[in-house]
């Protein structure tokens, strides 16, 4: 087997990802291939951390946006992102993969609250660990929260995975003649205005010197494939 490139990784996954082709909500099967290509990087003795998104079930600023209260929105985009980690854990734990959910809004209950020394320990323990609740404050972006909670357990990099294979000039959807690019730094993600992550999750990570690599989170396998430095990404990197 194939040594894998990184030993402990952050992979962040938009809510969307885990709508599948539905309009709204989570698609089941999209959940357990995502869980099953954690499990294939943890077959390869990766450490994985997991922070997913709530676009799929709601977004704050989409509230604000008509009139509403930010704060209380981006509350209620937290809740979304507890619904789809507790979604994502047991797709995990169909395939026999230790796993544990532990959020930035306390719910003893329903799962674990966030503590720098329990992430930690849990990975020591082997597990998967996913972090939900974003970072717990309004007007912070999911984005932020991985780039965060990257550098709190040292991921050597943190993995964003898209609707696209890496990072173009502008939508490739959109725009046929879209530029995509291999390498990027920090600061080119910056001054391009390019929309991989917000500014604060790059600025975080680029302050930290923790690598973004950009790739299609609907590649089954993908994730395993760039772990041991092949397949289709962007790199983002100062060094």
């Amino acid at each position: 087997m194939t040594q894998p490139v990184y030993k402990r990784v952050l992979l962040k996954a938009s809510g969307e990802a885990l709508m599948g082709s539905q309009g709204f909500g989570i698609d089941v099967t999209v959940a357990d291939r995502i869980a099953s290509d954690i499990a294939e990087a943890r077959a390869m003795g990766v450490e994985v951390g997991v922070v997913v998104g709530g676009g799929n079930i709601f977004r704050g600023v989409a509230v604000a946006s008509k009139g509403g209260d930010r704060v209380t929105g981006d509350h209620m985009g937290m809740l979304g992102t507890v619904i789809n980690a507790l979604a994502l854990a047991t797709s995990l734990r169909k395939l026999s993969i230790d796993t544990v959910v532990l959020s930035a809004i306390s719910m003893p209950e329903i799962c674990e609250s966030f503590s720098q020394r329990q992430a930690l320990h849990h990975m020591a323990q082997g597990r998967v660990v996913i972090f939900a609740g974003g970072t717990g404050n309004p007007f912070f972006t999911t984005d932020s929260a991985a780039a965060l909670r990257a550098a709190e357990i040292g991921a050597e990099a943190i993995f964003k995975g898209t609707q696209v294979d890496g990072i173009y000039s502008a939508d490739p959807k959109k725009d046929p003649h879209a530029t995509r690019f291999d390498t990027l730094t920090h600061g080119e993600v910056l001054e391009k205005g390019l929309a991989v992550m917000d500014v604060a999750a790059v600025a975080l990570a680029r302050e930290n010197s923790i690598p973004i690599i950009v790739f299609s989170i609907h590649e089954k396998g993908g994730f395993a494939q760039i772990l041991t430095g092949g397949g289709l990404k962007t790199i983002v990197s100062d060094n």
